[in-house]
């Protein structure tokens, strides 16, 4: 990761607590502990391939194995993005979801932002599966919904300052349409760039980006401006003697 966000501090307007983005964030690390067994090492083969996207799997080409917990194939649209295949990349994923879901939240209202959170899911999911309809490779994470979030936070705060860690260790305070603007053109160039058999999906990322892109359009609450510019800041009255 070339970057690590740490703090935006986009004031709310309309909630007092982000209740949802913490109970996704919550939702993600019970079912890494509890159900995966969380650990160090690469997830557990089972819950890839009962709760993961497998595009064969989800076009009836073979069936998925009886001693794997069996649920409708549409299910795994959602399912897949609560799963992860390790420590680092549940951490990765939250940490943007921590930073940047509170203020989309505050945009949108919490059910609004929950049906937005689910369906940038499903469409970064169904992305993966029209990429390849005939792949046996399954894909979880929730890097698909957090790009839904990282591509409404771009719309509608595009001028927030944000601290990051710039290479993982120096700390920088930049804007939001300098920093995201360059994470959305990594997975576009990582997208053309990536070979078959690139274990990161990233069909998964665009699908999320243009899903989050299209929904906060019509999602987040009436009044709410896109490509917000903050006025700048009154100048300091000054006392005459």
């Amino acid at each position: 990761m070339a970057f690590i966000p740490l703090y935006d501090g986009t004031p709310y307007r309309y909630i007092r607590r982000p209740f949802v983005a913490w109970a996704l964030l919550a939702a993600n690390i019970i079912i890494f502990v509890v159900v995966e067994h969380g650990t160090w090492n690469d997830a557990d083969r089972d819950s890839v391939w009962s709760f993961g996207i497998i595009p064969a799997l989800f076009n009836h080409q073979f069936l998925r194995p009886h001693e794997l917990a069996q649920i409708p194939e549409w299910s795994v649209l959602l399912t897949y993005s609560f799963f992860h295949a390790d420590f680092w990349h549940l951490a990765g994923n939250m940490v943007f979801l921590w930073v940047f879901a509170d203020n989309i939240e505050d945009a949108m209202g919490h059910l609004r932002f929950l049906a937005f959170y689910l369906l940038s899911a499903v469409g970064s999911g169904y992305a993966y599966v029209l990429s390849d309809p005939t792949s046996q490779a399954p894909v979880i994470g929730a890097s698909g919904a957090i790009a839904g979030v990282v591509a409404a936070y771009f719309i509608l705060f595009p001028y927030a300052k944000i601290w990051i860690l710039a290479l993982d260790i120096i700390p920088v305070h930049i804007r939001a349409v300098w920093i995201l603007g360059f994470w959305v053109l990594f997975q576009i160039y990582s997208l053309l760039a990536s070979a078959g058999g690139d274990l990161v999906a990233w069909w998964v990322h665009l699908g999320g980006l243009v899903s989050g892109a299209v929904l906060v359009l019509f999602l987040r609450r009436p009044g709410v401006p896109l490509f917000y510019r903050p006025p700048p800041p009154e100048p300091p009255q000054v006392e005459e003697l």
